[in-house]
């Protein structure tokens, strides 16, 4: 990709990198606790479609409902290196996939007991506008993943 910015947010889990990564990659859970994200955005949580074919060069889908439509966001699974890198596209139009320049890489390295996740959301430079808000929009799904994987005894 040229012409991109990168958005980047880090987070501490509690547990392995492995158990982040079956959170992640399980669409039981990525239905839970991508709701909880919602919530805490003001949403309603509503989750349509949870779709997840967890393997380099498979695809995932996720929908929630809004006031006004159901807001679907897919991509390509790139990397698969359980349980230390998954890499993924993500797309919410056709228009973005059609260009293939939104890469989301999702690092977790072990510390103590539990990890660090570091992700980066590469992307066209067009959205410079929206990165500090693309950045918030992660930080609440990471936080609501780690708050999940804790309230479910993981």
């Amino acid at each position: 990709m040229s012409g991109t910015i990168e958005a980047k947010v880090t987070q501490r889990f509690a547990v392995p990198p492995e158990r982040v990564m079956e959170a992640w990659l399980d669409p039981v859970s990525v239905r839970e606790w991508m709701a909880a994200s919602l919530r805490s955005a003001g949403l309603s949580g509503e989750m349509g479609r949870v779709e997840i074919d967890a393997r380099v060069g498979g695809r995932f889908a996720f929908s929630d409902f809004r006031a006004d439509r159901e807001a679907v966001s897919w991509g390509e699974y790139r990397t698969l290196d359980m349980p230390s890198k998954l890499a993924f596209t993500w797309w919410t139009s056709p228009e973005e996939e059609e260009a293939d320049t939104s890469l989301v890489t999702l690092i977790l390295e072990p510390a103590g007991t539990g990890c660090v996740a570091t992700l980066f959301h590469e992307m066209d430079a067009v959205w410079e506008p929206y990165r500090a808000r693309t950045e918030r929009g992660w930080e609440r799904m990471l936080a609501a993943l780690a708050q999940w994987l804790e309230q479910s005894g993981s």
